[in-house]
């Protein structure tokens, strides 16, 4: 069901997001440093709040009221877009609407951590990504089909976006709980808890995260500041000549390689170590960054967008059971807070800079900063102390 609500919400939004950056240039007239400011904020919001909403999940251990509002939110605010007649009113709803996924991210995390087998998580969460890939197959799909009977009316798509809004709350309304109470012994506990676990997730103050934790999310920093919003490289495609009615198309094509990678992913990643996938889903974001920046001709660039997808698979999902592996029971709600904040964090600098960079240097110059940061983010992964856990114990080669 976790899986449902990610469909229909990324059906949601990739029915907006390929068509933001040709709606905000040439329908409303901004540049590419707005779009930067566009991402920045948008991910501000969505940084401010996981931390803080993943904390009260694990003190009210009632992470489902949590997720109800943090989709409820997104769902009333991305229609809104329809609306817009200036790039700023573009950013006060894209601030609104990351602040719902803030709400919701950490503590769906916990929720889905708390169904997984300890040896099972790298598969359930690439199954999660997997399912939210999915979503983002069918909505650029939808959105195609709609502007070629109705070239160039975005407002009215974006308008029709409530409809799957929609089809999420009432899933969610029928979604099971995972709530833990001290005064209830009846409670549904994570399968892989041994007794002492159990005794310790019953209690009302939360434990430290350990410091292999921080130092593990301290290298996902550095990494995430290179990681800039893929909105630019739907820009890149479309100053390369890609035109408009095939970027919605690509942008479901990129997913479809994000649905096999994630499944594959995970697997992968029980059984041969989170940080061993994670490095090489690095390697593959530097090539495609450093890809970007040297070659200008459509059918190349295409070929090198389509590859990203890997990146996704190898990551996305991986990180998530990484951060489950390294985290107390009782604890993981804070645990994805302080994960999806640094990633968010970084995200906004690295959207911010690249949009700079853009502007004041070249959009090639963009690229091989990101490119760089990555490959410097997998030589501190190599180096940090191996994090215990499922997935770093059975065949590791970091």
């Amino acid at each position: 069901m976790l899986g449902w609500v990610s469909f229909f919400t990324d059906t949601a939004s990739e029915m907006i997001y390929p068509l933001l950056p040709l709606f905000l240039t040439r329908v409303l007239g901004a540049g590419a440093m707005s779009l930067g400011v566009v991402e920045g904020v948008a991910e501000a919001a969505n940084s401010a709040l996981k931390i803080g909403s993943g904390w009260l999940s694990d003190r009210t251990k009632s992470p489902k009221r949590l997720v109800l509002a943090g989709y409820g939110l997104s769902s009333a605010a991305r229609p809104l877009i329809a609306l817009a007649s200036t790039w700023t009113q573009v950013v006060a709803i894209r601030f609104t609407d990351r602040v719902g996924k803030g709400i919701r991210g950490a503590p769906r995390d916990s929720m889905l951590a708390s169904f997984a087998a300890v040896d099972a998580r790298g598969r359930v969460f690439g199954f999660h990504r997997a399912m939210d890939h999915a979503g983002a197959v069918l909505g650029p799909l939808l959105a195609s089909v709609f502007l070629y009977f109705y070239p160039g009316e975005y407002r009215t798509l974006f308008a029709l976006t409530i409809i799957p809004g929609i089809i999420v709350i009432l899933i969610i309304l029928r979604l099971p709980g995972a709530d833990v109470r001290a005064d209830d012994r009846s409670v549904r506990l994570q399968p892989d808890l041994d007794k002492d676990d159990r005794r310790v997730r019953l209690q009302p103050d939360l434990p430290r995260l350990p410091s292999s934790f921080y130092r593990a999310m301290a290298v996902i920093f550095v990494f995430a500041l290179g990681n800039a919003s893929d909105a630019f490289l739907l820009l890149r495609l479309s100053d390369l000549g890609v035109a408009t009615f095939w970027i919605p198309l690509l942008w479901s094509a990129l997913h479809v390689v994000k649905v096999a990678s994630s499944l594959g992913g995970g697997a992968l990643s029980d059984r041969f170590g989170r940080r061993t996938v994670i490095a090489f889903g690095w390697i593959v974001y530097a090539l495609v960054y450093a890809g970007f920046a040297t070659f200008d001709t459509p059918t190349a660039v295409i070929a090198i967008f389509l590859s990203y997808g890997l990146y996704f698979g190898l990551t996305e999902g991986v990180e998530k059971a990484w951060v489950a592996d390294m985290a107390p029971a009782s604890a993981r709600g804070t645990a994805f807070g302080v994960y999806n904040a640094a990633l968010g964090i970084g995200s906004l600098a690295a959207s911010l800079l690249f949009g700079l960079i853009w502007t004041r240097v070249s959009p090639q110059a963009a690229f091989l900063t990101g490119a760089a940061l990555a490959l410097v983010a997998t030589v501190l992964l190599a180096a940090i102390a191996p994090a215990r856990g499922a997935g770093e114990s059975r065949g590791s080669l970091l």
